[in-house]
């Protein structure tokens, strides 16, 4: 039903389900890991219990307390932010900067916000420390799921990323150069726009061509 790519780690293959827009499933030996589950891009009745899931922000194409609750058992650890917690209870709240060991995968929460485009004068349509993005490592694979942002300098600051989400879509994130530019600062070994809407992935490609060392990935993630 969605399209799968598996990626060797030093602790064993993972498997990621590209669901759609910026919801992900990461499947890691036997442990589940759901990003951003809404039931617009999936019927999560059928969808695989989660060991974790992580909210990237509280905005409704991201936050769905239903679709939680579909895939949450005892047991699950729910990671969002504050002000998703007004709508997940009993879950563990990650500002921008901490790091926690979850479900046995280490996660650290990234800043997640707009420098540029703006809702309205001085109102970006993701102020900074609402938003998270996310760096998870599976085995020896750090994987960067950058939620809802700009290419900050949080994001061109980071270190060994092996695999990025990256959104490209106007007016709430970043256009194809801006992917671009952040790409070659932080030089993931694989990027995967996502969240990405009607902009034209080719574009994307095009700006990278030249980077031999960046596999971009084009994949269903409208």
């Amino acid at each position: 039903m969605f399209e799968t790519d598996v990626v060797a780690t030093s602790a064993g293959d993972l498997k990621i389900t590209f669901v759609g827009h910026g919801t992900l499933l990461f499947a890691f030996g036997d442990t589940i890991v759901h990003v951003d589950p809404v039931s617009r891009e999936a019927d999560y009745s059928g969808m695989p219990e989660a060991d974790l899931i992580l909210v990237t922000h509280e905005h409704g194409d991201h936050l769905d307390p239903a679709a939680i609750a579909a895939v949450r058992q005892e047991g699950t650890t729910v990671v969002l932010t504050q002000k998703c917690a007004e709508a997940v209870s009993g879950a563990t709240v990650m500002a921008n900067g901490d790091v926690e060991t979850v479900a046995g995968l280490e996660v650290e929460a990234v800043p997640a916000y707009n420098l540029v485009h703006m809702r309205s004068p001085g109102q970006p349509y993701h102020p900074r420390g609402d938003g998270n993005g996310y760096v998870i490592t599976f085995g020896d694979t750090r994987v960067y799921v950058a939620g809802d942002t700009e290419n900050i300098p949080e994001m061109k600051a980071l270190k060994h990323i092996d695999i990025a989400f990256l959104p490209m879509n106007l007016p709430y994130t970043m256009t194809p150069e801006m992917v671009a530019q952040a790409a070659r600062a932080f030089r993931p070994k694989i990027l995967y726009p996502y969240h990405f809407g009607n902009t034209d992935t080719a574009e994307l490609v095009q700006l990278l061509a030249d980077e031999a060392d960046i596999d971009v990935r084009i994949r269903s993630m409208e």
